[in-house]
């Protein structure tokens, strides 16, 4: 494991608030830089399924159709599964 040392200059209302939350502890700053991490290979990962997308040359949907799409899903949602959720 390597051992990294750095110093912040942050306003003191932000230092007291994380200290609070215990957000100042290396588990924590460590849990914040895999988050971080974790979201920008996921937006990648979105931008990168977006342009494969866009080369496929699809037809574009009618504004009935995206209605449709939306509706379906709410209606999917709005029913209970077997569990009664």
């Amino acid at each position: 494991m390597a051992q990294v040392e750095f110093k912040l200059l942050l306003p003191d209302t932000l230092v007291r608030e994380a200290e609070a939350k215990g957000l100042l502890t290396p588990e924590s700053i460590e849990a914040l830089l895999r988050n971080e991490l974790l979201r920008r290979q996921r937006v990648n990962q979105l931008f990168e399924a977006a342009d494969r997308l866009a080369e496929l040359s699809l037809p574009q949907l009618t504004e009935a159709e995206v209605e449709a799409e939306i509706q379906a899903v709410r209606n999917a949602r709005r029913v209970p599964d077997a569990s009664g959720r």
